[in-house]
């Protein structure tokens, strides 16, 4: 299926440097985003405690297909809430208004 402009999708790392393609996955909201990658993140870290795998470093993130404010064209950028947060800093502000 082709994106269209405001499609989110996450991106997951598993290995930095290792010569494996990104992941990405279609989502519907930046919530379902959200506990994808913590399962993600979650997933690797039980890889690790159960030695299945040596080591890792991981990283993953939220992107939204939007147009690029300088070439005009559609592209997948990552994505930020209206105050400029990524998802992770979004979620943690989040969190420290609630307390």
């Amino acid at each position: 299926m082709e994106a269209k402009e405001g499609d989110l999708r996450v991106w997951w790392i598993p290995q930095l440097g290792a010569p494996i393609p990104n992941f990405y996955w279609d989502v519907k909201s930046v919530n379902e985003a959200k506990l994808l990658l913590d399962c993600l993140a979650q997933y690797d870290l039980y890889q690790l405690k159960n030695k299945i795998k040596p080591d890792f470093c991981n990283a993953g993130g939220l992107e939204v297909y939007e147009k690029n404010y300088e070439t005009k064209e559609l592209e997948w950028c990552e994505w930020m809430d209206d105050d400029g947060n990524d998802i992770d800093q979004h979620f943690a502000e989040l969190a420290d208004n609630e307390e």
